[in-house]
């Protein structure tokens, strides 16, 4: 299994450094190999394709603007607002016990890994 990040697919976040500082917005894929992320509306490029048809006989390409990943140490998560107002936080892990059930019916107790906010102690 690969690294893991600090955020997952689907976590609102704010860019901290780089052109597109101080926006928020939604993590579209987590790339953990690169240790990146992308982000919806954050460092757009112009991609440039070439025009090919397709089933129906439409033509697609030309310019298209497209989100390009960027370093997971330049985005914070999000806990509450949007914009410049956002509270971001660090994250942290701790383990809680959890009561889990077997096929037969029958309970016991596991420990499960939970992400935590480090600036309020509470699970996200």
């Amino acid at each position: 299994m690969g690294k893991s990040l600090h955020v997952k697919k689907g976590d609102l976040v704010k860019v901290i450094a780089g052109a597109d500082k101080g926006v928020t917005g939604k993590v579209i894929k987590v790339l953990p190999k690169e240790n990146r992320v992308i982000v919806e509306s954050v460092n757009l490029v112009k991609k440039h394709t070439p025009s090919t048809p397709n089933a129906s006989g439409a033509t697609t390409g030309g310019i298209i603007e497209t989100e390009a990943p960027i370093h997971a140490s330049n985005v914070a998560l999000v806990l509450s607002g949007k914009g410049p107002k956002a509270k971001t936080t660090r994250t942290g892990h701790k383990r809680v016990e959890v009561t889990k059930t077997r096929p037969d019916g029958s309970t016991y107790t596991a420990e499960r890994s939970v992400r935590i906010a480090r600036s309020t102690g509470e699970e996200i």
